[in-house]
């Protein structure tokens, strides 16, 4: 009865917190002033420095109009601000997403949808998985990723990044949906055998020149912004003195941007597109999740800076409902953005409402300043997006994750493999299994050291198996994590102990034993109906709550037998003199010697 009214209490507090939708920033707007909207909108005003230049980078990885690209940052950017619990979490197009929606469409271009339809189909999925995930309280699942995935994908995708833009840097065409091993061969056999474009290459190294310039002197300036708008008018005051022939390719070639007001587009599938949903399932989920992971780390890495409290389903509504918006008008998939929450955090954002300016100052800058951007070389983009790339490879993090442990050295390898060399999609769902794989294996194998009797009278590790007695009862201490991953490798030594017929009565000491299961239960039946055959006898000593309560409901306490069950007690090894008693019972006018196993964790 107590454990039915356990897992009620469980399911109400469960559901207790599931389907809860919050407005936080109504709550900011409460205790608002003329000094936090000031700091709001300097914030916002910074972060669409960033915003802009970036989504014309993403919307040439995606080999798209710049025009949709820039309505996901204005209409995402304001829709996902409305439900973040962060004060500085900003949503909008990624690099990471657009490699990922680029591949998509590479992938599928003959589903009957238009490169852009596709990428609002995309969208709208996103969305929906992720605001399910939110309301479902599936947010506080990110916790068990192995930061190592997370550092692995990320440098995998800047190194993508990096590689998707050389052939823009070099100046020669290639075909749409390359993957890492071609472009890196391709631009080496055209570098070789000088393949290459001097206009294009000499703008790219300039915009290198122009951003190191900007940050060495005005370390607060944005660069990005600065380096592309002086490329821009350069580029537009060549076109009046040349405007027949222009040596390189520009943001106009690309596809126009335009001064903008974001218009609903409408519901962006019918049942005629409801065929597409399991082709593009698989890849809506790994951009969920990678979602997932993005929004975890960014807003909990600046709320430790911060101290603000953050609660990760509201992130996860807030990213739903801004991409489900980004689809009914219209626009790209989008993300929680590392460069412009930092942006936003370090220009002293106050409140979400400093995203929501950002999202207007947006539409007021694309009014007056369209003309330059679309007179910005590719080259100038190419070498803005390599160094994107260049700086989502955290060398810091690397070492850590390469020098922590073997395993989180493998996590990050694979992971990191994975991106290069398979589909971005595919590759997050490799990075999650390894580490949980390796987790299992490394929680699933015990270590057992044999103890016995000294002289003294007291317990003490049995160093020489010379010296070892002729017990009849054997006391095994099961300490850690008895789940279905450390079933079989229990069975396995119990077992091979349960061979020396010598030992008459075997008691499994379970005070530090956790979280049993079916498997575990199962391992232990056999053993139980292994000794019954050869005459011998199992005991349980010491045993939880938690474990009394599993072994009652599988029913293999009433196997083993009430009287063969000692639960543990106030004194900690009074269960376990109890059991000796019960095993003297069992052996009548025989010595009982004993012969103690401890499960010794590996250090």
């Amino acid at each position: 009865m107590d454990s039915v009214t356990e897992l009620t209490e469980e399911v109400a507090e469960m559901g207790s917190h599931m389907f809860k939708v919050r407005l936080p920033f109504v709550g900011e707007l409460r205790r608002y002033s003329w000094a936090k909207f000031r700091a709001d909108l300097v914030a916002g005003a910074t972060v669409t420095l960033v915003s802009i230049p970036q989504a014309i980078g993403f919307s040439l990885i995606m080999n798209l109009p710049p025009t949709p690209v820039i309505v996901s940052v204005i209409i995402g950017g304001f829709v996902g601000s409305l439900f973040f619990s962060s004060r500085h979490h900003v949503f909008g197009p990624t690099s990471s997403i657009s490699l990922i929606v680029a591949a998509t469409i590479a992938a599928n271009s003959s589903i009957g949808l238009k490169p852009l339809q596709l990428a609002v189909y995309l969208a709208f999925l996103i969305g929906v998985i992720q605001l399910l995930a939110g309301l479902l309280n599936f947010g506080e699942i990110t916790k068990f990723i192995s930061r190592s995935v997370v550092v692995g994908y990320s440098t995998g995708i800047g190194i993508l990044l990096m590689a998707s833009q050389l052939h823009n840097l070099l100046g020669y065409e290639v075909e749409q949906g390359q993957n890492f091993s071609t472009n890196v061969l391709q631009a080496l056999f055209d570098l070789g055998t000088a393949r290459v474009y001097p206009w294009a290459i000499g703008i790219g190294l300039l915009t290198f020149a122009i951003f190191w310039t900007v940050r060495r002197l005005r370390p607060r300036w944005p660069e990005a912004l600065i380096g592309l708008a002086v490329l821009g008018i350069a580029a537009k005051i060549f076109t009046l003195y040349h405007p027949t022939h222009i040596p390189f390719r520009m943001v106009r070639d690309e596809g126009a941007l335009t001064a903008i007001v974001p218009a609903f587009a409408g519901y962006p599938f019918g049942p005629k597109r409801i065929h597409l949903l399991p082709e593009l399932a698989v890849t809506a989920i790994a951009i969920s999740i990678l979602g997932m992971l993005e929004a975890a780390s960014i807003t909990k890495g600046l709320a430790a800076k911060s101290g603000q409290k953050i609660e990760p389903n509201q992130e996860l509504i807030g990213m739903g409902a801004a991409n489900i918006a980004c689809a009914f008008f219209g626009a790209v998939p989008g993300s929680s953005s590392f460069a412009r929450s930092a942006v936003n955090y370090q220009s002293g954002a106050a409140t979400q409402v400093s995203s929501m300016l950002s999202s207007a100052v947006v539409l007021v800058v694309l009014t007056f300043v369209t003309p330059v951007f679309n007179f910005i070389p590719v080259a100038a983009l190419a070498a803005h997006l390599i160094r994107v790339g260049i700086k989502m490879i955290n060398w810091h993090q690397i070492r850590i994750s390469c020098r922590s442990t073997p395993s989180d050295l493998v996590v990050f390898v694979v992971t990191l493999g994975s991106c290069l060399f398979l589909k971005l999609d595919t590759a997050i769902y490799v990075g999650i299994g390894v580490s949980l794989a390796l987790f299992l294996r490394k929680t699933s194998t015990p270590t057992l050291v044999e103890y016995a009797i000294n002289e003294s009278g007291n317990l003490a590790e049995l160093r020489d198996p010379n010296q070892r007695p002729h017990p009849q009862i054997s006391i095994i201490h099961v300490e850690g994590e008895l789940f279905f991953g450390a079933a079989d490798l229990f069975q396995e030594q119990v077992r091979s102990l349960a061979e020396n017929q010598n030992i008459r009565v075997f008691i499994l000491r379970m005070k530090n034993a956790r979280h049993l299961d079916a498997s575990t239960v199962m391992a232990m039946e056999n053993l139980h109906d292994y000794l019954t055959q050869t005459g011998r006898h199992l005991l349980i000593s010491g045993s939880s709550p938690e474990v009394t309560r599993v072994l009652e409901n599988s029913g293999l306490l009433r196997q083993i037998g009430r009287e063969n069950i000692f639960p543990a007690e106030a004194n900690a090894t009074m269960a376990t003199r109890n059991a000796l008693k019960r095993a003297k019972e069992l052996l009548p006018g025989e010595a009982a010697d004993l012969r103690v196993f401890y499960d010794k964790k590996p250090v």
